[in-house]
């Protein structure tokens, strides 16, 4: 059998010649960045460690950004926020033991966010893999094991020759819907050791696309075509996936009400009069989707969050379309479409049918009064003025991080995110320290555009360090610190549950000058000078801190 080879692509005699002498001085951390390069990167986030120095020293002899951090955790945040705002991979290097292990909390957000990070960690040297103890520096039995239950897929190199294909590998699987953090693990010994192999080229690592069944969609697109009530909700997969015009064209195709959820903010236009817009934590809102008799999510696993805490019951028929094949009908019965949002929406705006319904409108305009009123009467003036002021102050533009604190729990239900893919938090998995390492990220990701980070000041500790790396790189963000004097949401919950609290209440620097001492201009404000304050932090370039003193109140929830 004979084999035509004349559609591969053909050397120039300079190329070959580069290809069969290669230059002097390569190791394996060399083929690390060249097929990162190779791939199409351009920035990197990391922290170098004993094990990974081949690597680093690597990055000297390479065209790619490095985007220093000063806590592992942090970098692996930075990179988040790097992979959502650009769609792209970002490479996350981590050297071995400590290093890797200090990185897992991110990368459990970078996962519940299908946020697309590419863990490159370093291992002890190849002697010592298996499981042995023979007592070398961070040595883990199994650092493998520690990672596997967070990341979508590991890769282990054990010879040079391996790292191109592996890094390929685990960037195809961070890109393949739905996206998601992987880990490449790579011995010391192997970066470090001197190679004569050619320079990595062209690397092709193009991700799988993930479509809809046809016989699944018209069948969605026959219950919705002749439904009474259809609404929509719309997930985290719809910002994911850039579907959101997709979207609101299905949406005003049918008359469909839409509720975004908290990791699908922006998804749809907050002042549409088809917008439920994000008042999830609401019976009013809860009730509304309930009387659905079709009910779309989109992009939505139903979780505690988007389910008013598990206490959402579903009356009519749900379809559901998720990219994450564990989520579908994981917690209500569906018609369940196994496909990314936008192929799937794509392939229903065909389908379906248009149908009008005159009074869609009106209903959304009863249940956001119903909302409004709720609210109005708790007494909140001061939390509302203080969320007004900071999408007042923030261009629309403008990307914004919220660590979990109680101004971020408002913004969830009540910040209009303006455009799709703006606003992000650390809800999905949940941990503190999130908002001004990833709004790193995304300053590292577009430099042009102020970035807002939101934090607490108990959240803000876990992330003081990074004041140094936002002066090293001179980025334009502006960090808003919401100073209660304690993890003020943890307060409200104790109190509520037990009547007292422990372990709430903190003592704290002065978070001004301590900004002022990395060299970061910092301003203490108040709710009413915050707008002008904030603004004027966020006009001017480079990093900027602004510290507001309130103790903020949540309102009242509605699921318990």
């Amino acid at each position: 059998m004979s084999h035509d080879h004349d559609d591969r692509p053909q050397l120039t005699a300079a190329q070959a010649a580069a290809v069969l002498t290669p230059p002097p001085g390569r190791n394996g951390g060399d083929l690390v960045v060249e097929s990162l390069q190779g791939l199409g990167a351009t920035t990197v986030f990391g922290l170098p460690g004993q094990h990974a120095l081949g690597m680093f020293d690597a990055l000297r002899r390479s065209s790619l950004r490095y985007v220093g951090l000063r806590v592992e955790n942090n970098a692996g945040f930075a990179a988040d926020a790097y992979g959502r705002i650009t769609g792209e991979v970002a490479p996350l290097l981590l050297s071995t033991g400590p290093g890797a292990l200090t990185s897992l909390a991110a990368l459990q957000e970078a996962a519940a966010a299908s946020a697309p990070v590419l863990a490159i960690s370093s291992q002890i040297p190849t002697a010592g893999l298996g499981g042995g103890r023979h007592g070398y520096l961070h040595e883990l039995r199994d650092q493998q094991a520690s990672v596997r239950d967070i990341v979508k897929s590991v890769h282990t190199v054990r010879a040079a020759s391996q790292i191109p294909s592996a890094i390929a590998a685990a960037w195809e699987s961070a890109l393949t819907a739905p996206h998601g953090p992987v880990w490449v693990e790579i011995p010391q010994d192997v970066l470090l050791a001197v190679t004569t192999l050619p320079v990595v080229s062209a690397m092709d690592a193009t991700p799988r696309e993930l479509y809809p069944r046809p016989e699944l969609t018209i069948a969605a697109a026959h219950l919705l075509s002749d439904s009474e009530r259809p609404v929509i909700i719309a997930g985290g997969g719809v910002v994911r996936s850039d579907a959101s015009g997709k979207l609101r064209a299905l949406a005003e195709k049918i008359d469909a009400p839409v509720v975004t959820t908290f990791g699908g903010k922006g998804a749809f236009p907050w002042e549409h009069p088809l917008s439920l817009r994000s008042w999830l934590e609401d019976r009013h809102t809860t009730d509304f989707l309930e009387d659905a008799d079709v009910l779309l999510v989109v992009g939505s696993g139903l979780g505690e969050l988007s389910s008013n805490y598990h206490t959402f019951r579903p009356r009519g028929r749900v379809i559901q379309i998720e990219a994450d094949a564990g989520k579908l009908e994981s917690n209500h019965p569906a018609l369940g479409i196994h496909s990314d949002a936008r192929e799937a929406l794509s392939e229903l705006l065909e389908a379906v049918e248009p149908r009008e319904d005159a009074g869609a409108a009106e209903r959304v305009r009863t249940v956001l009064e119903k909302v409004r009123v709720r609210i109005d009467a708790q007494e909140l003036t001061l939390e509302q003025q203080v969320l007004d002021a900071v999408r007042r102050a923030l261009p629309d533009d403008s990307p914004s991080f919220w660590d979990m604190t109680i101004l971020a729990y408002w913004a969830w239900s009540a910040f209009d995110a303006r455009r799709p893919n703006t606003m992000h938090s650390a809800q999905g998995a949940g941990g503190l320290g999130y908002g001004f390492p990833a709004a790193i990220g995304a300053a590292s990701a577009d430099p042009t555009t102020p970035v807002l980070a939101v934090s607490g000041d108990g959240g803000a500790m876990y992330s003081i360090a990074e004041l140094a790396t936002a002066r090293q790189y001179d980025l334009p963000l502006t960090w808003l610190i919401v100073d209660d004097g304690g993890y003020g949401i943890l307060r409200e919950y104790m109190t509520g549950a037990f009547g007292e609290t422990t372990g709430t209440e903190l003592h704290r620097p002065d978070f001004v000058a301590l900004a002022e001492s990395f060299g970061v201009p910092a301003v203490r404000t108040s709710p009413e000078s915050l707008a002008a304050d904030l603004g004027k932090a966020l006009a001017s370039p480079g990093p900027s801190v602004v510290v507001l003193p309130a103790l903020l109140r949540m309102f009242e929830p509605t699921h318990l």
